[in-house]
């Protein structure tokens, strides 16, 4: 009986404590207290990074101050820090895995007295990897594809792929760029981020050299049309812009008309068109820096930083003549060369191959270059990749003619092959025979051992490219000099380049007449 009267009197007391708790909320003049404290910024069952929780904070109640609310991480006590009217953890280190953060009164009588998030704690971005197949034509439709493991959405230059359930992922796009970013992101916000450059690798090409006025001469085109249809050759390297600064047909660049650059030797439109039809590819050649026109037309109209100077500040000319080079290192320079290469893109070259993209042969000491930041060498490379950047949009190929010295001494003319390789699709190292000293590379009588001499330096500049994703397609001699170079000669330096790695070749002669027998068919 005692037992029974002592609970009863203990529940009586708890019902009156409740009653009066709620007498209180019922007094005329004090406000009534509706809800609970809130957590705001993250949705209960989110799975979030752990930057994500400084975004998570908690309200009081309407007509609550803070101090009643206590907060709880785990059910243990939480550190937290007054932002206005919102207190946010002050500890936000929390490892991976799921978590609670709970909010409660600290009167524990007062209704809705606590809330409880779930949050789940993500550090791990998705894992990318992208197809590094390269990819051989330019101007066909392009599908990147790839896989992103626990990713939820990934984009290719901002624009969405679809992505499977596996991971999986595909965006099509209509020609290969040179590069793409691609960003995988996971349902807790971790992104991965990848510059990816597309791999290219030119599809090979046996061709020979025409200049514009070449072209225009029946005994001389007609006998390179006879290679082509016999397959001796598959390609024609026709000139865009050549060492005097001619531009072989009429372009449209501003700067280019401003200067009285253009020729009307042949319609590039209808002459591309014409060998596609035939199934030949055309590879433009523009000579890049040795530009006697746009040189004496910037000096004589006051933009002398055009122009490549001497240490006394005069245009340049060491053995090529007056006003020989423009500056590498010029704005204005720079844009004009790739405004052509990206007008004879859009008018259906397959490739752009540069020379003369260097600075002259002497002391760099001798020579000022107004505007050059950092070394000759960077310079170049980079010029290079801008211009690739530019033409690969329209399906073109971008090649770099240079020294044979230049796998060995880098910077006698500032093309240092390593660089140049990373920023373009092919290398074309100039190793005619008639152009090395004895001894070079081990070679007596260089002219003379053709075979000795391409082996031996075409497998020096496959070395220097390897890895970079570049290939390496020689000019080979097929001219005479000291020694008479027929049929014989020119095999003996195809078969030495396919030995040192390298199938595909571009024959030179500055007269452009080539022996039908050379080379021979396929």
């Amino acid at each position: 009986m005692v037992d029974r009267r002592r609970r009863g009197r203990i529940v009586a007391l708890v019902c009156v404590g409740v009653l009066a708790a709620l007498a209180v909320l019922a007094v005329p003049g004090v406000r009534h207290l509706t809800g609970g404290p809130a957590i705001k910024g993250v949705a209960d069952g989110a799975v979030i990074t752990p930057g994500g929780l400084a975004e998570l904070s908690i309200t009081a109640p309407a007509g609550e101050d803070l101090s009643g609310v206590d907060v709880l991480v785990n059910g243990q006590p939480a550190k937290v820090r007054r932002a206005g009217d919102r207190m946010v953890l002050a500890d936000t280190d929390l490892d991976d895995g799921t978590h609670t953060v709970t909010a409660r009164r600290a009167h524990w009588l007062l209704p809705d007295n606590k809330v409880t998030h779930t949050v789940t704690v993500d550090s791990t971005p998705p894992r990318l990897t992208v197809d590094e197949t390269p990819v051989t034509d330019l101007r066909a439709p392009f599908t990147l594809r790839g896989r992103a493991e626990g990713a939820t959405a990934v984009t290719v230059d901002h624009r969405p792929a679809d992505l499977g359930d596996d991971g999986a992922f595909t965006i099509s796009l209509p020609t290969a760029p040179a590069t793409l970013q691609v960003v995988a992101r996971d349902e807790a916000g971790n992104n991965t981020t990848r510059e990816h450059t597309v791999p290219a690798r030119h599809p090979g090409m046996r061709a020979v050299h025409m200049t514009a006025m070449g072209w225009t001469s029946a005994t001389l085109r007609e006998p390179v049309l006879a290679m082509a249809a016999e397959g001796r050759i598959d390609t024609i390297q026709l000139d865009i812009k050549d060492e005097n600064g001619e531009i072989g047909y009429s372009s449209k660049v501003p700067l280019a008309q401003q200067i009285g650059a253009t020729r009307d030797h042949y319609d590039a439109k209808a002459v591309v068109d014409e060998l596609h039809a035939a199934g030949i590819r055309v590879v433009g050649r523009l000579v890049a820096f040795r530009d006697p026109i746009l040189a004496q037309a910037s000096w004589r109209s006051g933009h002398k930083d055009r122009v490549l100077q001497t240490a006394a500040g005069q245009p340049w000319s060491g053995s090529y003549g007056e006003y020989a080079f423009t500056n590498f290192a010029n704005p204005d320079v720079i844009a004009y060369n790739i405004a052509l290469a990206e007008e004879a893109a859009k008018l259906g070259f397959d490739d752009i191959l540069y020379d003369y993209v260097r600075r002259p042969e002497g002391a760099l000491s001798a020579m000022r270059i107004p505007g050059l930041r950092g070394t000759p060498e960077q310079a170049i490379a980079t010029f290079l990749g801008d211009s690739r950047d530019a033409v690969r949009p329209h399906g073109t190929f971008v090649g770099a003619s240079v020294f044979g010295i230049a796998a060995q001494h880098p910077t006698a003319v500032a093309q240092d092959i390593r660089a140049i390789a990373e920023h373009v699709d092919y290398v074309s190292p100039m190793v005619y025979p008639s152009h090395w000293g004895p001894g070079e590379y081990g070679v007596a009588h260089p002219e003379a051992q053709p075979y000795d001499i391409v082996a031996r330096s075409v497998a020096a500049f496959t070395e220097q490219v390897r890895g970079t994703g570049a290939q390496v397609i020689p000019w080979l001699q097929a001219f005479s000099l000291a020694h008479a170079y027929g049929p014989d000669e020119v095999l003996a330096q195809v078969t030495a380049s396919a030995k040192a790695g390298a199938s595909s070749f571009l024959l030179w002669d500055p007269a452009c007449r080539y022996n039908p027998a050379a080379p021979p068919p396929r």
